[in-house]
């Protein structure tokens, strides 16, 4: 009986390495501890053509979203950061356009991202919804709008496609419809054949990092567990750095070989 080789593993290009960031949502305290992670194990690591990938939903739920905002504009002076949009960002967006659009937004962690742009608690309590729909444009400037509205849409290195929530495996992923990168969920999760490549995506929280073959979920719910990941690719290896706020109020940084944390 002939015996077939394994398939090779899934790989990025040689002499690139990716460090991918799930779902951050306000965590600016997560963020930032990532970030000098990522830079002390750049510090010692080989020579490579990195890239930062943020997997969307920067903005709300978390305390600072204004603060993640502006610390990826940072970063992106000294380092090669790529933002995916995300569903909260399509929200955002949406709500400078109508008052219900706006409505739903701050049903959705969009309270905390208006605040996190300099409106005092109790004037916001004082507003109602139309006053509020016409304070927006003031308070979010014009440049901040454009920077997010130009977030891509995915993100393809080697055998592996970065987006925020995930893909119809029904259709060519070349052929996707945006609002299926930005807001999937059960039809992708639930699918279990093969896709053309591993799908590294964010927006549905799991407890560790997931790995099914054909997809792998990093967004393990910054805002609400104080566990914020990154998923390093190089050539045929993966490796998880997350930051976690302990009970103390410290930030404490692991590094894991892939697959020592996942579905925890």
């Amino acid at each position: 009986m002939l015996r077939s080789d394994p398939p090779p593993r899934p790989a990025v290009p040689d002499g690139e390495r990716y460090y991918v960031i799930g779902d951050i949502h306000g965590r600016l305290d997560l963020y930032d501890a990532l970030i000098d992670a990522i830079e002390r194990e750049e510090s010692r690591r080989s020579p490579a053509t990195t890239q930062i990938v943020l997997l969307g939903d920067l903005v709300d739920r978390g305390a600072d979203s204004a603060g993640v905002l502006a610390r990826t504009r940072e970063w992106q002076r000294h380092r090669t950061v790529r933002v995916l949009a995300g569903n909260h960002e399509d929200m955002f967006l949406a709500s400078f356009e109508r008052p219900e659009a706006l409505r739903h937004f701050l049903k959705h962690g969009g309270r905390e991202t208006i605040l996190s742009f300099g409106l005092d608690k109790r004037d916001f309590n004082n507003l109602g919804l139309d006053e509020l729909f016409d304070l927006l444009p003031r308070l979010v400037p014009q440049s901040e709008r454009e920077y997010i509205a130009a977030f891509e849409d995915s993100i393809t290195a080697g055998d592996y496609l970065f987006v925020h929530a995930g893909v119809d495996p029904q259709r060519p992923l070349t052929d996707q419809k945006r609002t299926d990168l930005l807001w999937i969920r059960d039809r992708f999760l639930s699918y279990e054949g093969p896709l053309d490549k591993v799908v590294v995506h964010g927006h549905t929280i799991f407890d560790g990092v997931v790995d099914r073959g054909n997809r792998i979920g990093i967004d393990t719910g910054a805002f609400r567990s104080g566990v914020l990941t990154a998923l390093t690719l190089e050539g045929t290896e993966r490796r998880i750095i997350q930051a976690e706020m302990r009970e103390d109020g410290e930030i404490a940084i692991s590094h894991d070989a892939f697959g020592s944390r996942t579905d925890r």
